[in-house]
């Protein structure tokens, strides 16, 4: 399953783009449901991303990546 930032937080925002601040767990760490993944920036607020369901998480973008819309942050594999 790929992990995206929400669209409720894109629709808050002016800007297109935001920026992916840091990863909580390394690649390839298994996560629960509802765990702490990582960190974006939208404008000048701190969004936290969540596990969307369990599985192993394989990181696409590096901290510090600029994220826009619709951008995969990594996937988690069962």
């Amino acid at each position: 399953m790929d992990i995206h930032v929400p669209d409720t937080l894109w629709a808050l925002s002016v800007l297109p783009v935001g920026t992916l601040e840091r990863w909580s767990v390394d690649d390839g760490a298994v996560v629960a449901l509802g765990d702490h993944l990582a960190e974006v920036r939208i404008e000048d607020a701190l969004h936290e991303i969540l596990a969307p369901t369990a599985g192993r998480l394989s990181i696409a973008l590096p901290a510090n990546s600029i994220i826009e819309p619709g951008a995969v942050l990594g996937k988690l594999v069962a």
